[in-house]
């Protein structure tokens, strides 16, 4: 099996994922097309050696739908022989993208493959595409449905998280992606989204609020109280973990990953076609892992996952000198930190996406990404990468900086 390396990699600013956002007028394939025409122009790389594109896709219909990396590849002016592909492993979509390049690399698939993903919240919301598990009734006695912010509250209710806790961390991660914003730390790979005039539509992630702080989180009202009650979410979740005494609910708005658009691209390719190209390497994939979980509380696989992960790359955690975990609720970055006996100095250190936002299929590349580019400005070696996964699972990557 042949090492892989990751040899660039690009995002978009986040938009919020509302009407008013600032990439609300952007389609998915314009967003697409954005980040394979700079990762294509940053590189110099002749697209007719890129064999496919794998972008995570979490809602594939409508204007998301119809393999839209094949035709955000012809969009962008790729050579007709580059073929596309889209996947959906909900939240782990955009690291499950690179994993499965990586692997057709590996295998010696492929020379080069483009990873990443896109979701464009604001035009195509959440949930869009439907499914068994949340509208099938015997797929959701069988599965223990609880919806995943009362899954997030339950994770809070068992390990004794309290409100005060789980804003401290919202409020940090606010801070930590501010100041990041204010240091450049993001500048060099943002690729801005133009429109068809050719004007920057959002420079910068619009949902950071550097203002934020326990204080202001306070004032926030419960998103789940009510649903767990009034449809029995609540005694489901007691049901599966009769050791919790009560269900409290403490996740909000402020402390839950803001939904928004985006999307990212990620370079990928073996040390033979890299040198052939003239490209320099900056990072190798050390491993990967997918795991099933509990899908009842649902969100604690990122533990799991990157362990498996560790074990397969030959490490331990104490080889690894930064962890990013994304912030689908302040509940599970806390849980995967205490889990892991992790030093919080070293997750998430730039902030996470309770400040910057989720933009599901794409939240997966965009991490790694950025732990890479903090892994070259601060010359460490080594970092991981993870996500929680609706249903119960867990998906985590290794990257080592060359």
């Amino acid at each position: 099996m042949s090492d892989v390396y990751i040899y660039d990699h690009v995002r978009t600013p986040r938009g919020r994922g509302k009407p008013d956002g600032g990439l609300h007028e952007a389609t998915p394939v314009h967003l697409a097309t954005t980040v394979l025409e700079a990762i294509r122009d940053r590189s110099g790389l002749d697209t007719g050696l890129v064999d496919d594109i794998v972008m995570g896709i979490v809602s594939p219909v409508g204007e998301q739908g119809q393999v839209l990396p094949r035709l955000a590849a012809i969009n962008a002016g790729y050579a007709e022989t580059t073929a596309g592909v889209q996947l959906n492993r909900f939240c782990g979509s955009g690291l499950e993208a690179v994993n499965t390049a990586a692997g057709k690399i590996a295998a010696g698939g492929a020379d080069f493959v483009i990873a990443g993903g896109v979701e464009s919240m604001s035009r195509v919301p959440i949930l869009s595409d439907g499914g068994a598990w949340t509208t099938d009734p015997a797929i959701a006695y069988a599965s223990h449905f609880i919806p995943q912010g009362v899954s997030a509250d339950l994770i809070a209710s068992k390990y004794g998280y309290s409100r005060a806790d789980l804003d401290g961390f919202a409020a940090r991660s606010h801070a930590r992606a501010h100041a990041a914003w204010e240091a450049g730390y993001f500048d060099g790979s943002i690729a801005l989204v133009r429109d068809v005039l050719g004007e920057v539509l959002l420079e910068r992630d619009e949902n950071i609020r550097p203002q934020t702080s326990v204080e202001t989180l306070s004032a926030l009202n419960p998103s789940f109280a009510k649903m767990g009650a009034a449809m029995g979410y609540d005694a489901m979740g007691l049901m599966r973990y009769p050791e919790v005494d009560a269900m409290g609910h403490f996740h909000h708005p402020g402390n839950s990953s803001a939904i928004v658009d985006g999307a990212c691209a990620m370079l990928l390719g073996s040390a033979e076609a890299g040198k052939a190209a003239g490209l320099k390497p900056r990072a190798r994939i050390r491993g990967f892992a997918e795991i099933g979980s509990e899908p009842t509380i649902m969100l604690t696989a990122p533990a799991a996952a990157s362990e498996k992960a560790l074990r397969r790359a030959g490490m331990s955690k104490s080889d690894i000198d930064l962890f990013e975990i994304n912030e689908a609720f302040a509940a599970v970055a806390l849980r995967f930190t205490e889990a892991l006996d992790l030093d919080s100095a070293c997750v998430n250190v730039n902030g996470g996406a309770i400040a910057m936002g989720h933009p599901l299929g794409a939240t997966g590349a965009m991490i790694l990404g950025t732990a890479l580019d903090e892994l070259e400005r601060t010359g460490q070696k080594t970092a991981l990468a993870t996500l929680c996964i609706g249903a119960g699972m867990g998906i985590a990557t290794i990257i080592e900086r060359v």
